[in-house]
């Protein structure tokens, strides 16, 4: 029996620590790929790397890469003229660079980052959602941009014109991600981006089908806290989808997948409703969050 999470970004890594505290290894994390890009060398994959990190209890404060790491690599090439737009600390920047070279020796994603996770003594499993390389795409201010660029060079600015899913239709889930969402009984969309952290992973053909087909209830997490959204362009991309920042936005994004939705708001919504406090800033709150929509998911008896 296996818990599955959806997860990318900084959310859904907190909600997969917390639920490590609950279930342990029996937590299977399927993370969001399409954020990956190749640069210095190396093959960054931002989103699974962050869960990783946050799972093995390395994550820095800054909220990305590994605690206590240096810079002194991107600092020499700045000093040699390089354009460093895309800043990796020192050991984050060793474990992309073997995960390069395990590629190109011919190692699928799923067992690189499973070497990684193996590494840093990690019990819960990383899955890709895709070994095939998968790259969003946005549009803004006329141009079509690559999601890290959009995010770093851009600053996350809209308006958001449009989204694609690179290679998406390429693509196909890794088997271990379909053995765990069919052995699972509980599956968890983590409080991500709805249309940039999970929307590449249910893009994938093959893995909306298996969450539909799954026994265990499929419930989402709202990334809307207080009313707000803590981190990241959520609400710019939420506006391009033609959805409400609130729960009604984010139900409504996964209609036909979830069979319920855990948020703090009071809200009449079309699927059954778990109301709490979902800010996660520390432990308890983590594990706390994790276990009360563990419980809303099994208590739902009928799923789709």
């Amino acid at each position: 029996m296996t818990v599955v999470v959806l997860a990318g970004g900084t959310g859904g890594a907190k909600l997969a620590r917390g639920m490590l505290d609950v279930v342990g290894d029996e937590l299977v994390v399927i993370a969001n790929t399409a954020d990956d890009v190749e640069i210095y060398g190396a093959h960054v994959a931002p989103d699974p790397d962050l869960v990783t990190y946050w799972l093995a209890d390395r994550i820095d404060e800054r909220g990305w890469g590994l605690r206590g790491d240096t810079f002194h690599v991107m600092d020499g090439m700045r000093e040699l003229g390089v354009d460093v737009w895309f800043n990796l600390g020192d050991r984050d920047l060793a474990v992309c660079l073997r995960r390069a070279e395990r590629l190109a020796a011919g190692a699928r994603l799923t067992e690189a980052l499973d070497e990684l996770r193996s590494a840093l003594g990690v019990a819960a499993r990383v899955v890709p959602m895709a070994d095939a390389p998968v790259r969003t795409r946005v549009l803004a201010g006329g141009e079509w941009w690559p999601f890290q660029e959009f995010m770093i060079r851009l600053r996350g600015e809209g308006p958001v014109q449009g989204v694609e899913y690179e290679g998406v239709r390429a693509a196909s889930p890794p088997p271990e991600a379909l053995e765990a969402i069919a052995a699972a009984r509980a599956i968890v969309v983590g409080p991500s981006n709805p249309v940039i952290s999970i929307g590449p992973i249910l893009a994938v053909p093959g893995m909306a089908d298996a969450l539909r087909a799954a026994a265990a209830p499929v419930v989402a997490v709202s990334p809307i806290v207080d009313g707000e959204v803590l981190k990241g362009p959520t609400a710019a991309f939420l506006e391009w989808a033609g959805q409400t920042l609130d729960a009604r936005g984010i139900a409504a994004t996964y209609r036909r997948l979830i069979d319920g939705l855990v948020t703090d708001e009071r809200i009449e919504l079309d699927v059954p409703a778990h109301v709490t406090g979902t800010l996660m800033g520390d432990a308890a709150s983590r594990e706390r969050v994790a276990r009360e929509t563990l419980d809303f998911a099994l208590s739902l008896a009928s799923p789709r």
